[in-house]
């Protein structure tokens, strides 16, 4: 038996199990609720950040819309002689007021008290006159006689600021603030120091103005200190109108004053016309005479020597008696008041159709809250275009001409009959009212914002000067009679038309190129182009700005049509060379695609641009008539040429569809299997016939629609200036190609890669794959992205407040300018006084830019998540 060999084989011992701790570590645990919490905090914190700003902002808008307020009222009776008053005058800090009554008596008194006060009346020799006149400040006056002589007078309120030595002891104190010394109103203002205020009356001596009493009579003043000019209109009993003017001249040795009279008669009016007032303007030259019957005749006075009845209009409806009508400020604004409660606005306006002498005419703007029983009183204020107005119930109401709105009514302790006289006071910040027997009624009101509603913010409004009503931003000016004028709508329209000028330049080049990137180029190049795109977001906007004003709009200027051509020229450009590249033998295609070709595609477009300077200046006559500035003015050319440059896109893309339609069968049957160059050949063919077919289609369409009368200018293009929207179109697409393109691209690469496997496995090319399965199921992305490129647009300031010139017009034309929300927000907000109506009126602007970026925002997460649901099946 043989011995068979044996190996001893050591016993390994088994491995134990690797038991794995399925347990989360507390620190985890720990860090992932921080974060959740952290990241739960800053969001509400973020929701409460956008509500707290929107409360501020609306915290500073309301007292726009809240209307006015009645501080306080008084009333208390003060002596009038039994002659009547003629009219009543607060000073502008409403200590002192004076009734002027019909004998020249002048009554004086505290505004806020009542308290007498001395002053020295008028000393017309014991007669009362048959006429009286004004300015609208009340302090130059004007008295006519029934002997047919004028006498002119001046009332004024003299101020002094004085130190506490110089003001007299033992006053009688009025109230906290005031006191008197009899003759004066001493008041504390801050500084520790005191106001002085009196009255101070002087009286010229008479002149004789006509043979018969004077009914009616005017009076201005102007010229300057050594030479000034009164100007002043008188009717007298027998129906005469006269126009006079007094110049005095002050010889600068003697000191001594002489004053020269020229009269000038206006043409006679119908005999028996009883005349209720007369009204002249500042620079006389017009002067308007009204009837008790409410008929107002205007005379054209530009040639003092030959004035002319400029025509003659019914300011009333049959039957109502004219009550009362003076200018507002600036005297554009004539308010007529009648016997039933009628309050109207007229404006004096140039009109082609006014078949008057001086091509103007009286128009009703206005129409405002009748009162319900007749106008007894009317007193315009000396500031805006607010006025008062009294009834004969004794109703007195404060208006605001423009907002066409009552601001308060003041019905406090009615006079029966009504009030004799009415003063909304320098400031309009209170109202007085006189009745004939001396009761007095004293309003300290608030109203800071008597011309904003609604309407006058968001819709037309009718403005002295204006033809009719219209969307205007005007909010400062340089004389006291400028009415602002702060519609929002001329704003939005200029951000809504900057958005999408910017956005007709940015999204076709965000798109397209990443659509490029995602789809088409080679990943190399891709990491040079996408990190390039992106560095353009980080350009300050402010730089933006300063090269689109400052260099680009110079050279487009230079170069219009050049750069009109730039649009044409540069996708004929490349579309040539894609079908020369199909044109092109496979060896060398296959040699020389990728990079090459990339670099092919710029050298085409470099030769496109070259082609644009070459032929700007064909084009320019070809469709422009030589001159593309003057043809924009509408001085030469028609709309054709540039009408079939617009439609060019529409005729192509319509015979491209016909091609399609009704040809496709029979040109693949000609062309057949053919060679790579026959094929391509035919493709170049197709296309040129296509591009030849859809001009010829764009020059009938554009043709037929001129037969029409329709012309491209004055719509979307129109009168050139070099900072216009085209440049900012430039610059503000610029600015938001990187934040389209971006988020567009990582979008379409976040499809799953699945899909586009499966398009191309089924035989659809890599332009079909993109258009027909990666964009759908991107949208959500891409709709994203450029609702966030709109809203960066919508909120752009510095590159429209330096390229866009700033004009607030309400026009599409590229070739102007506009004024966007924000622009206006950084031009006016450092020169507005806090708490004005401008101060609050651009935080209303950015109320609306708020409100606008807030709607498009929720609009496009509303609208991503629509797409996004649908696609999550995918």
């Amino acid at each position: 038996m043989s011995d068979q060999a044996t190996v001893d084989v050591p016993a390994t011992r088994a491995r134990p199990p690797i038991r794995q701790n399925r347990q989360t570590r507390r620190s985890v645990i720990v860090v992932d609720r921080l974060a959740d919490w952290s990241i739960t905090v800053g969001g509400l914190f973020v929701i409460f950040a956008v509500a707290a700003i929107m409360v501020f902002l609306a915290q500073v808008v309301v007292p726009l819309f809240t209307g006015g307020r009645i501080e306080s009222a008084r009333s208390f009776t003060v002596p009038l002689a039994p002659t009547g008053v003629l009219m009543a005058n607060v000073d502008e800090h409403k200590t002192v007021a004076v009734v002027l009554a019909g004998d020249g008596s002048i009554t004086a008194f505290h505004a806020q008290t009542g308290a007498p006060i001395e002053a020295r009346g008028f000393d017309l020799g014991g007669r009362v006159p048959t006429a009286f006149g004004r300015t609208l400040a009340r302090d130059n006056l004007i008295f006519g006689f029934a002997d047919g002589t004028i006498r002119f007078a001046t009332l004024r309120f003299t101020t002094a600021i004085l130190l506490p030595d110089a003001v007299p002891a033992g006053l009688r104190q009025l109230d906290e603030r005031d006191g008197t010394n009899g003759s004066a109103v001493f008041s504390r203002i801050p500084g520790n120091q005191f106001r002085r205020v009196e009255v101070a009356a002087t009286l010229d001596a008479p002149q004789k103005i006509s043979n018969a009493a004077i009914v009616a009579a005017d009076y201005r003043v102007g010229g300057t200190v050594e030479r000034p000019t009164r100007s002043f209109v008188t009717a007298d009993a027998d129906g005469i109108i006269r126009l006079s003017r007094a110049e005095s001249r002050i010889n600068m040795l003697t000191r001594q004053v002489r004053t020269t009279v020229t009269s000038a008669t206006l043409p006679e009016l119908s005999p028996g016309l009883e005349i209720k007032g007369i009204l002249l303007t500042e620079k006389a030259d017009q002067v308007l005479v009204a009837t008790r019957e409410g008929v107002v005749y205007r005379y054209d006075t530009r040639d003092f020597n030959a004035p002319r009845l400029a025509e003659r209009v019914r300011v009333l409806a049959e039957g109502e008696e004219l009550t009362g009508f003076y200018f507002l400020i600036g005297e554009q604004t004539l308010i007529v008041t009648g016997s039933r409660g009628t309050v109207d606005a007229w404006f004096t306006l140039e009109r082609r159709d006014a078949g008057t002498s001086d091509g103007y005419a009286l128009v009703r703007a206005h129409v405002l809250e009748p009162h319900g029983n007749a106008v007894r009183a009317l007193s315009a204020g000396q500031r805006g275009k607010s006025f008062v107005t009294a009834d004969a119930d004794g109703a007195v109401w404060l208006r605001h001409t423009t907002s066409n709105q009552v601001l308060l009514r003041l019905d406090k302790d009615r006079p029966a009959g009504g009030y004799a006289a009415l003063m909304l006071t320098p400031r309009a910040d209170g109202v007085l009212a006189i009745a004939a027997d001396g009761r007095t009624s004293f309003w300290n009101v608030d109203v800071p914002h008597p011309e904003t509603t609604l309407q006058t913010i968001f819709g037309k409004v009718w403005y002295e000067g204006y033809q009719g009503p219209t969307f205007t931003w005007q909010s400062s000016a340089g004389t006291d009679q400028f009415e602002p004028k702060l519609s929002l709508v001329p704003l939005i329209f200029g951000t809504v038309k900057a958005t999408v000028y910017a956005l007709l330049f940015a999204l076709p080049i965000a798109l397209m190129g990443a659509i490029y990137t995602s789809e088409f180029v080679d990943p190399r190049v891709r990491a040079v182009v996408k990190p390039a795109m992106e560095m353009m977001a980080s350009l300050p906007s402010v730089v933006l700005g300063f090269i689109a004003a400052l260099i680009l709009a110079p050279i487009v200027e230079q170069w219009i049509a050049a750069v009109l051509m730039i649009f044409v020229a540069l996708p004929i450009s490349l579309l040539l060379a894609a079908y020369a590249w199909q044109v092109l033998p496979r060896s060398i295609t296959l040699r020389f695609g990728g990079l090459p070709k990339f670099v092919l595609m710029f050298v085409f477009l470099a030769i496109g641009f070259q082609a644009s300077l070459w032929l700007g200046d064909a084009l320019e006559a070809l469709v422009f008539a030589g001159d593309i500035k003057l043809w924009l003015d509408g001085t030469r050319g028609d709309g054709i040429g540039f009408t079939t440059m617009i439609l060019t896109p529409l005729g192509v893309f319509l015979a491209s569809w016909l091609t399609r339609r009704f040809l496709e069968d029979r040109i693949a049957a000609l062309v057949g299997a053919g060679t790579r160059l026959r094929v391509g050949g035919f493709a170049f063919l197709r296309w040129v016939l296509i591009l030849a077919a859809g001009v010829t289609l764009a020059w009938v369409v554009a043709t037929l629609l001129a037969s029409f009368g329709y012309d491209p200018r004055g719509g979307i293009v129109g009168t050139y200036v070099q900072r216009n929207t085209l440049v900012v179109g430039f610059a503000m697409g610029f600015a938001v190609i990187p934040i389209i393109y971006t988020i567009s691209e990582d979008a379409l690469n976040s499809v799953p890669e699945h899909l586009r496997a499966a398009s191309l496995a089924c035989g659809a090319t890599a332009w079909q794959t993109a258009t027909r399965v990666i964009l759908p199921t991107a949208a959500s992305g891409v709709f994203a992205a450029v609702m966030i490129g709109m809203g960066r647009a919508v909120g752009e300031t510095m590159i429209v407040v330096m390229a866009a010139g700033n004009t607030p017009i309400m026009e599409w034309n590229i070739f102007n300018g506009l004024r966007a929300l924000s622009a206006n927000i950084a031009v006016e907000l450092p020169e507005a006084v806090r708490d004005s109506t401008l101060y609050r009126m651009l935080f209303l602007a950015a109320l609306v830019l708020f409100a606008m970026t807030f709607v498009i925002n929720t609009m496009a997460e509303v609208i991503r998540q629509r797409f996004r649901r649908r696609a999550a099946s995918l």
